[in-house]
């Protein structure tokens, strides 16, 4: 067994080489976010999609729309607004009189890596065609379907503070979402730097400095990061933790959770904790790459009572009360 991880341990280092070139290049725009940088990393290593929640002006377009250009694959952005129509992003069929018939003409979600932007202002219809594409990775148009390439990566923003004139995402498709970020404001220093460059003249050009087909093998080095049985225990009695608390010793949250996470959950932890082990360079997941991917697994997905919302409990304080009196192996 020794042998085997040794062996692993030796291809994460040799897959996860292009890791620093990659935020190094993404810095040389950013300014901070180191957060927001690495969870894109995760969710584009562990092949799901992320939906980041901020106010405006924190450079959630700009860090996703630099990625892409580091990584040198296609990228759409998408503005989602209260009359988007589905065609308008996943194509239609136009009537062509000198061939007498249709032909199919393809959307913007034909790219891989797709930023929707301020999600929550779009209409059910829209969203529904775009759960197609994030769960099947295909896309219908008129009888025909088409496979989307790989990678293909839905990174989605919304506003938290303005809510007027916008549909809320139904839980189904919150569930999608492989993470949740909450983007927060720069520090000082941070700030300062941020002025200093924008300020004046334009950011950066971005440089590619990472293929697609690395990325690829780099996801497939990750299944293979090993994962001891009692770090899975770990994983399953979190998820367990957020359905029967009163079980795990919160008898106090039993009336503040209304759902707790599905099985959704626990694949989507096993997996980012293993792509958050290949950032660190290492062939093996310990229980602190778990905690430091559970709260943006699970804040979406544990659903919390009025009782909460009266008591001004978020999701965010109930996962982190089960982190802290969850038994870490």
């Amino acid at each position: 067994m020794s042998h085997d991880i040794e062996a692993i341990q030796e291809k994460i280092r040799e897959e996860s080489a292009f890791v620093e070139r990659l935020v190094d290049e993404v810095g040389r725009v950013i300014v901070g976010q180191r957060y927001m940088v690495e969870r894109l990393m995760v969710g584009l290593l562990a092949d799901g999609h992320v939906l980041m929640e901020g106010v405006p002006g924190l450079a959630k377009t700009l860090t996703v729309r630099t990625l892409a250009q580091a990584i040198d694959t296609g990228f759409q952005r998408i503005q989602f607004t209260p009359d988007l129509l589905p065609a308008d992003l996943i194509g239609t069929l136009i009537f062509d009189p000198r061939q007498r018939e249709f032909q199919t003409r393809k959307g913007p979600i034909f790219s891989n890596i797709i930023l929707a932007d301020e999600i929550n202002r779009s209409p059910a219809k829209v969203q529904s065609a775009l759960l197609e594409a994030m769960q099947e990775r295909t896309v219908t148009i008129g009888d025909e379907t088409f496979p989307l390439d790989d990678p293909f990566l839905v990174l989605a923003t919304q506003n938290p503070i303005e809510q007027e004139g916008t549909y809320p995402l139904p839980e189904a498709q919150v569930d999608r979402f492989m993470l949740k970020l909450s983007v927060g404001y720069p520090d000082k220093d941070e700030e300062l730097e941020i002025m200093r460059r924008m300020a004046v003249g334009s950011a950066p050009e971005t440089r590619p400095v990472v293929t697609p087909e690395e990325i690829l093998r780099a996801r497939g080095a990750v299944d293979l990061i090993y994962m001891d049985h009692q770090v899975e225990r770990y994983i399953v009695e979190l998820v367990f933790a957020s359905r029967a608390p009163a079980e795990h010793g919160l008898e106090d949250l039993a009336d503040l959770i209304a759902y707790g996470a599905s099985p959704r959950a626990s694949i989507c932890l096993a997996r980012t904790a293993r792509a958050h082990a290949f950032l660190r360079h290492r062939g093996y997941v310990t229980p602190e790459d778990v905690r430091s991917v559970a709260l943006d697994v699970l804040r979406h997905r544990v659903l919390i009572t009025y009782e909460a919302e009266a008591e001004e409990v978020t999701s965010e304080d109930v996962v982190n009360r089960i982190l802290d009196s969850v038994e870490v192996p």
